[in-house]
């Protein structure tokens, strides 16, 4: 039984009234319904009628679209819909989440960078007045991981680092802004990303602490975030064998799951020793992480079965629907979990106020809160952050500040992903950088990827280097997407063209706008610098700061020379 009163729904007598009669009054399709969260992509309404029609959906997610758009379809939808629904967003990093057009306040390591957690606050606050405006009000972040390991290609600047003290401190901060505005969170990703280096989109991954070191770094995080009220938590397709042997002792190693299919992380530890009583949903199931460990027909419902409430995403909606009533048929899924699922949905919805809302016909706002979005405040806000955050790593060859007058003339090399995929956060302004540094009065000659110097290569030596440019500056944007093994450099694979072989003749600075581990590629560069979000206020900063305009003020969130002998040199 569900306690509603308790943490974090805290029902009163009509709200708990109002979830236990929509239930009672709820078919089983309308209550399969209500456990899945379909993406949404046709927004044409004859569409959308006829699918909330057939499928009853408890929740959907839009990637970012403009924010008329996202406010009109949100609109529709909730007007069609028995039941309030909830309207997810990948909010992580501002507004841009479910808004195109919206505020790109900074990646939560770039907030870190900072050291002050307003500027959290700031994150959650910017994210949850913009979704708000377009009925958004349901936030899959923040993200609570911790970045343990350089090598992961998916945690990285989406983590507010890698100690769990500051970790916490944002996290929370981060939490309120969103509660300011009546967006709920689903804070992910359970039971903690950021330890192995792969991406459980790709695979099945591993949190490998032990039961102690667990209790102390990413335990101690969601047991605050579990204090907090949280309403709802993200379950990802992360194993974390000492505490599924923990609470099943004669689990044989091939027997461990994902936490999205493993009740001894569900139950015994999310439910059990943390105490969290509000909704689980997985997280997205079209990954492979989910996928491998046992057929989807089998999958889908044994994540409901072990203690997830709600399914993220499907890859044939009807097929999924199909999936559980099947298994309720068989039995290997009860009407009795899917009661307690479904309680706790509505629960959530109940405790956001949505039920009112709708009778109200406020679940979504007019036209007007489209001011909201990319407002002056939330630009100035994302300004301030960029300033705040732009971390001088090392110049040890005392380089900075520069000018035309020293170094007039610059060779810029632009080391971005050449080839598309992924869900990246907002747009990269990596090719604003030429334009920037020409306006400073340098001549700036871009290196061009599409058709090699040979005779540099192999004839020029370094009196051809140095009557070219007087400086090389590197400015890297290889951002932190899903579905990629690695975020590394990738050097022109011929002779490493574009690497600073020159660098004792020619000094070289190196700027990375995302990724903030370069160094590991790059251990040569004397002077590095890390900006951690790849927007248009990061880039002015970074000009402001490398002209001697403005000061360093960022301090590192991890350990940028990735315990490299000589990075620090």
């Amino acid at each position: 039984m569900v306690d509603l009163k308790a943490n974090p729904f805290f029902l009163d007598e009509e709200k708990e009234n109002w979830v236990h009669e929509t239930l009672a009054s709820m078919s089983t399709e309308e209550k399969i319904g209500q456990m899945f969260c379909p993406i949404g992509g046709n927004i044409e309404e004859g569409f959308l009628k006829e699918f909330v029609e057939e499928f009853q959906p408890g929740a959907m997610l839009y990637r970012p679209m403009p924010a008329s758009d996202v406010q009109k379809t949100h609109r529709f939808l909730q007007e069609n819909s028995k039941v309030p629904m909830l309207f997810g967003a990948n909010l992580e990093s501002g507004g841009n989440g479910i808004c195109a057009d919206g505020t790109y306040f900074a990646r939560p390591m770039g907030v870190a960078a900072t050291d002050h957690p307003v500027n959290a606050f700031r994150l959650g606050a910017v994210a949850g007045k913009e979704a708000a405006a377009v009925g958004c009000n349901w936030a899959f972040s923040p993200i609570c991981d911790l970045d343990m390991n350089y090598r992961n290609p998916i945690t990285n600047v989406r983590t507010f680092g890698s100690d769990q003290d500051r970790v916490i401190r944002f996290v929370k901060e981060q939490l309120k802004g969103l509660k300011e505005y009546g967006v709920a969170a689903a804070v992910k990703h359970f039971p903690g990303d950021g330890v192995d280096e792969r991406d459980q989109h790709l695979a099945v991954t591993v949190n490998s602490l032990s039961v102690e070191e667990y209790d102390k770094t990413y335990g101690a995080i969601w047991q605050e975030v579990v204090d907090a009220g949280t309403l709802s938590i993200m379950v990802g397709h992360i194993m974390q064998p000492a505490y599924s042997k923990y609470f099943n002792s004669e689990l044989k190693d091939e027997e461990i799951l994902p936490a999205t299919l493993s009740k001894e992380i569900l139950q015994g530890l999310l439910r059990g020793k943390l105490g969290y009583n509000g909704m689980i949903v997985t997280d997205a199931t079209p990954m492979i992480g989910f996928n491998t460990p046992m057929k989807r027909s089998e999958a889908i419902p044994t994540a409901l079965a072990s203690g997830c409430d709600m399914i993220l995403f499907n890859k044939d909606i009807r097929e999924d629907y199909q999936f559980v009533r099947d298994a309720l048929a068989d039995g290997r899924l009860t009407m009795e979990r899917v009661d307690e699922a479904v309680t706790r949905i509505l629960a959530m919805k109940a405790a956001m106020g949505l039920p009112e809302k709708k009778a109200e016909g406020k679940l979504v706002p007019g036209e007007e809160a489209l001011a909201d979005v990319s407002c002056k405040e939330h630009k100035e806000w994302a300004r301030e952050c960029a300033d705040e955050s732009v971390t001088l790593v090392k110049d040890t060859q005392n380089l900075l500040p520069i000018s035309p007058e020293k170094y007039k003339k610059i060779r810029l090399y632009l080391l971005e992903d050449r080839i598309g995929g992924g869900f990246k956060d907002g747009e990269g302004a990596i090719d604003k950088v030429k334009a920037k540094l020409e306006k400073e009065g340098f001549e700036v000659t871009l290196f061009d990827y599409t058709k090699p110097d040979f005779y540099e290569m192999f004839e020029g030596g370094v009196e051809d280097i140095k009557s070219k440019f007087d400086l090389a500056v590197y400015v890297a944007c290889i951002d932190t997407a899903s579905n990629q093994s690695v975020r590394r450099i990738d050097w022109v694979h011929l002779m490493a063209a574009d690497a600073p072989w020159f660098i004792n003749d020619v000094p070289a600075m190196f700027i990375s706008i995302a990724n903030p581990y370069h160094l590991v590629d790059a251990p040569m560069l004397k002077t590095f610098i890390n900006a951690y979000t790849p927007s248009e206020e990061v880039v002015d900063q970074v000009v402001e700061k490398i002209m001697g305009r403005s000061e360093f003020k960022g301090v590192n969130p991890v350990d940028p020379f990735c315990n490299i002998w000589g990075a620090k040199f």
